[in-house]
């Protein structure tokens, strides 16, 4: 008789490790599964950031440069001196005092 209780409290302990283990790799699944949901995710919102802030970039550069344009059409001769005025110290950056 206590060969028999002893087998059936072996049979109990091996099925209840297997379910935990089968619970284990459920679970094991589900987190893999949740962390490449997030990693989709977190990529596709960087890859909208970038397309945002270069969508951004080309517009201030192009009202950069319609800034420029005015300025230049409207007050050429302020224009030349600023350039005339910057080119100097550009120049004088690489020579000693």
């Amino acid at each position: 008789m206590a060969q028999a209780q002893t087998s059936t409290k072996t049979t109990d302990f091996n099925r209840a490790l297997g379910d935990a283990k089968r619970q284990a790799s459920g679970v094991a699944d589900a987190i893999t599964d949740a962390a490449q949901d997030v990693y989709g995710q977190a990529r596709d919102s960087a890859a909208d950031v970038a397309d945002t802030a270069s969508s951004d970039a080309h517009k201030t550069a192009g009202s950069f440069e319609k800034a420029i344009r005015n300025t230049i059409e409207t007050q050429p001769y302020t224009a030349a001196a600023i350039a005339l005025g910057l080119g100097w110290l550009l120049g004088r950056m690489h020579r000693p005092l």
